[in-house]
C-alpha cells in the first residue's frame, strides 16, 4: 500500500534499462502515489561517483513526470556503490548494510542474465533477511533447462511468493484492458472462442533498429527478446478462461492453463515459424545500414531481426484456432497489438448485393486504441454492404509499465509477477522452434528495412 517503506537496490544500475525504463517509470509512479517510502540504491561493476549517479535519478526520474521536490529529495538521498554482484564477500557485506527492521529489501537485476544467474548463485550461499525480495528480468534462462535450473536454484533458498520475474508487458494498461474487456461486456465473452473466431494475430514490430543494442540483442533476437517472454503471455491473457476473482494465485493459474494446452500450429499449409534479418534501407528519410554491418554483430550468430511463430491452444474453446504471434525491429508501420479476425457470418439473406465483410477488432498497444469493424448497409445503396469502424481511444495510464510492475514489487504483490511455471512453459512451447533454427531447417530470410518483412511471408493471417 502507499506508504510503505522499502529499500530498492538496483543491481546494474548504470545500465541502459535502468535509466530508459526502470527510473522513469518509478517516476511515474511516485507521481500518482507520493506516500511511499523508498531508499534508493545503485549498484554496478562500474565506478560511478555519488554525484553523477544523483543526476541521472533524478533527470530520469523527472523524465517519468516526478515532481521537482520528489525527485531533487530522492536525489539528494541516494548513493551508488561499486559492486562485484558475483562475488559472495562482497555481496554479503553490502547486504548485511542495508538489512533494516521494518524495511524489506527488494534486490532489482537489472543485469545481463548470465549475470543474473551467477549473482542468484551467489546469494545462495549468503545470509538473507527473511523479507527479502528478487526481481530478475527476462529472459528468465535461454532455454527450458536454464529455466528449471534457474527455478530450482531460487527455490532452494527463497519462497516462490518473493521471487518477482518482471515482464514489463504485464504492467501495460492494453494488456490488462483484455480482462475488462472479456470479462466486463456481455457482448464480447459469448463469442470469444473457435466458434465465432477465426484467427488472432499479436503483433509487435517496431521501426527502430539495433540503435547500439548489439551486446545484448545480437545473443537474444527476436524470438527470445519478445516472443517467448512478451507476446506468449498477451496470447495467454487473451485467452484465458474466466476468473472468478483477480488475484495473484487464480490468475497466474490460469495463465500457466492455457500455456500447458499450446504447442505448435500443425498446418503443412502454415509454417510453425519463420524468421528474418533485416538489409539496409531505409525508414522515416533516415539511411539503416545492414543488421550484419552494426557494430558489435556476429554475422555467424544468425540473429534473427524478425521472428514470427503460429500456435494453437489445444482445448474446447480455442481448437482449430491459429494464434500468429510476430515481432520485428526496422519495420515499415510498427504496429503494435492484437488483431481478432471472426469467422464470416453462418448464413446471409439472398438479395444483397455483395458479401458481408467478415468483422475484425483491432486492440493497438501503442497509442492504445480499439477498433471494431461492423457491417453495415452502404449510404448510396440500401442493397449493398460496407464495413463500419467503431473506435475509440483508451485511456494512458499515468504510470508506465515499469512503473505498475515497481509498484507490485514494492507492496509484495505477485500479481503482475511471471511465476517459475509459467516462464517453463514458455520455454517449453518453443523449444522445438529453437532447435529447429538451430539445426538450420528454417531457412533465415531477409528484408529491406524499413519493408512489412520478407515478400514471400503472408502477411494477412494463418
Amino acid at each position: 500500500m502507499p506508504g510503505e517503506s522499502v529499500t530498492l537496490v538496483i543491481l546494474g544500475a548504470s545500465g541502459d534499462l535502468t535509466h530508459r525504463l526502470l527510473l522513469p517509470g518509478l517516476g511515474t509512479l511516485l507521481r500518482a502515489k507520493p506516500d511511499y517510502d523508498i531508499r534508493l540504491i545503485g549498484a554496478s561493476a562500474d565506478d560511478l561517483t555519488d554525484e553523477v549517479w544523483r543526476d541521472r535519478v533524478r533527470t530520469a526520474l523527472a523524465e517519468g513526470g516526478c515532481r521537482p521536490a520528489r525527485a531533487d529529495a530522492m536525489a539528494a538521498a541516494t548513493r551508488f556503490v561499486p559492486l562485484d554482484v558475483t562475488d559472495p564477500g562482497e555481496l554479503q557485506s553490502f547486504i548485511d548494510g542495508l538489512t533494516e527492521p521494518g524495511r524489506p529489501l527488494v534486490l532489482y537485476f537489472a543485469l545481463p542474465p548470465a549475470v543474473t544467474q551467477k549473482s542468484v548463485q551467489a546469494l545462495s550461499t549468503l545470509r538473507l533477511p527473511d523479507d527479502i525480495r528478487l526481481a530478475l528480468e527476462k529472459p528468465f534462462g535461454s532455454n527450458l533447462a536454464t529455466a528449471k535450473a534457474l527455478n530450482a536454484l531460487l527455490a532452494s533458498f527463497i519462497p516462490e511468493e518473493r521471487v518477482f520475474r518482471v515482464d514489463h508487458y504485464l504492467g501495460k494498461a492494453t494488456v490488462l484492458n483484455l480482462l475488462g474487456l472479456r470479462f466486463g461486456n456481455r457482448m464480447f465473452e459469448p463469442v470469444w472462442n473457435a466458434a465465432n473466431i477465426e484467427r488472432v494475430e499479436i503483433i509487435a514490430d517496431e521501426t527502430l533498429a539495433l540503435e547500439g543494442r548489439a551486446g545484448y540483442y545480437d545473443r537474444a533476437g527476436a524470438m527470445k527478446d519478445m516472443i517467448q517472454s512478451h507476446l506468449m503471455l498477451v496470447m495467454a491473457v487473451f485467452a484465458m478462461e474466466q476468473p472468478a476473482r483477480i488475484d495473484s494465485i487464480e490468475l497466474r493459474d490460469l495463465i500457466v492453463h492455457t500455456l500447458r494446452s499450446t504447442a505448435l500450429w500443425d498446418s503443412p499449409e502454415e509454417p510453425s515459424s519463420r524468421r528474418a534479418r533485416y538489409t539496409a534501407g531505409v525508414i522515416d528519410g533516415r539511411q539503416v545500414s545492414d543488421y550484419t554491418a552494426e557494430p558489435g554483430v556476429d554475422p555467424a550468430r544468425n540473429t534473427e531481426t524478425l521472428a514470427q511463430v503460429t500456435l494453437e491452444i489445444r482445448n474446447a474453446r480455442w481448437a482449430g484456432v491459429p494464434f500468429r504471434l510476430r515481432s520485428g525491429k526496422a519495420l515499415g508501420d510498427g504496429f503494435r497489438g492484437i488483431v481478432v479476425q471472426f469467422r464470416p457470418v453462418a448464413h446471409q439473406p439472398e438479395g444483397f448485393h455483395n458479401a458481408a465483410t467478415p468483422n475484425v477488432m483491432i486492440i493497438g498497444f501503442t497509442p492504445e486504441t480499439l477498433a471494431l469493424s461492423i457491417t453495415t448497409n452502404a449510404e448510396g445503396n440500401r442493397w449493398d454492404l460496407e464495413p463500419t469502424t467503431l473506435s475509440a481511444e483508451l485511456g494512458e495510464s499515468p504510470v508506465r509499465p515499469y512503473g505498475e510492475i515497481l509498484d507490485e514489487i514494492l507492496t509484495g504483490n505477485t500479481l503482475l509477477g511471471v511465476r517459475g511455471d509459467m516462464a517453463e512453459e514458455s520455454w517449453r512451447i518453443l523449444e522445438p522452434v529453437l532447435q529447429a533454427w538451430s539445426n538450420g531447417t528454417v531457412p533465415l530470410d531477409t528484408y529491406t528495412a524499413g519493408s512489412y518483412g520478407p515478400a514471400s511471408w503472408n502477411h494477412t493471417g494463418a
